[in-house]
């Protein structure tokens, strides 16, 4: 028998701990715009998965999280999810998953590295959740996630605070009302976007932030306010 090839997906089911009745929701998470010229931005590529991810593992986590910690404050426990479903996390897990060989990427953006990149490998990772979501449904989904980001609640370090939930509670704690992220401008083409996004806080004048995502543009903003009102970041992620 044939040894079998590093790119097989079957070796990355055995990885995910999950085998796809639907071989094309794989295919699909792992395939990056760049790969599809000409094609139209919701055509067969990730991003519509990452899209639907992004909420899976986010009710995932908080649920690890609520039961995990019975007796923490509702500060705390957005504090603790802000970390473990942030880009970085994401992209961690993706390299524990060692997804990147499997990518399909174009020529150009293969070159570049862009395969190895946090952004790319955190999309890569929230897409695979729905795509495992959207095939084996809400249970597959939840082990899976369970599996790759439970041990990592009590790492060394996962209490990081997040900006975005650290300018929630300044703000909150002053009788204001929660910030609001608005998207002011995105620019470049699909398979690279970047963003502009404000933070806003009514009676405050709003701060912008950029960044490769939307969620890391309302990140770098929500740094930005925290940093201009000389609010206390001490353990923030920056």
């Amino acid at each position: 028998m044939a040894p079998r090839r590093k790119t097989d997906l079957a070796h990355l089911e055995e990885t995910l701990g999950h085998v796809f009745a639907d071989r094309g929701l794989l295919e699909r998470a792992l395939t990056h715009i760049s790969a599809l010229p000409g094609t139209p931005v919701n055509g067969p590529h990730y991003q519509r998965l990452e899209f639907l991810g992004d909420r899976v593992l986010g009710l995932v986590v908080a649920d690890l999280l609520y039961r995990e910690f019975p007796d923490a404050t509702e500060g705390e426990l957005s504090r603790r999810i802000g970390h473990l479903v942030r880009r970085e996390t994401c992209a961690e897990v993706a390299r524990d998953w060692k997804v990147s060989p499997f990518l399909r990427l174009g020529v150009g953006e293969s070159q570049s590295g862009l395969r190895t990149k946090d952004a790319l490998l955190a999309d890569v990772c929230e897409a695979l959740i729905a795509a495992v979501f959207l095939d084996g449904g809400h249970e597959a989904a939840y082990a899976l996630v369970a599996r790759a980001f439970g041990p990592k609640i009590n790492e060394p370090g996962r209490q990081t605070r997040d900006a975005k939930s650290t300018l929630q509670e300044w703000a909150l704690g002053r009788g204001l009302p929660a910030p609001r992220y608005r998207e002011v401008e995105r620019s470049g083409p699909d398979h690279a976007p970047v963003f502009i996004v404000a933070a806003v806080i009514e009676g405050l004048e709003p701060c912008n932030g950029k960044g490769a995502s939307k969620r890391a543009a309302e990140h770098d903003a929500a740094l930005a306010f925290l940093r201009r009102e000389d609010i206390a970041m001490d353990g923030v992620a920056g």
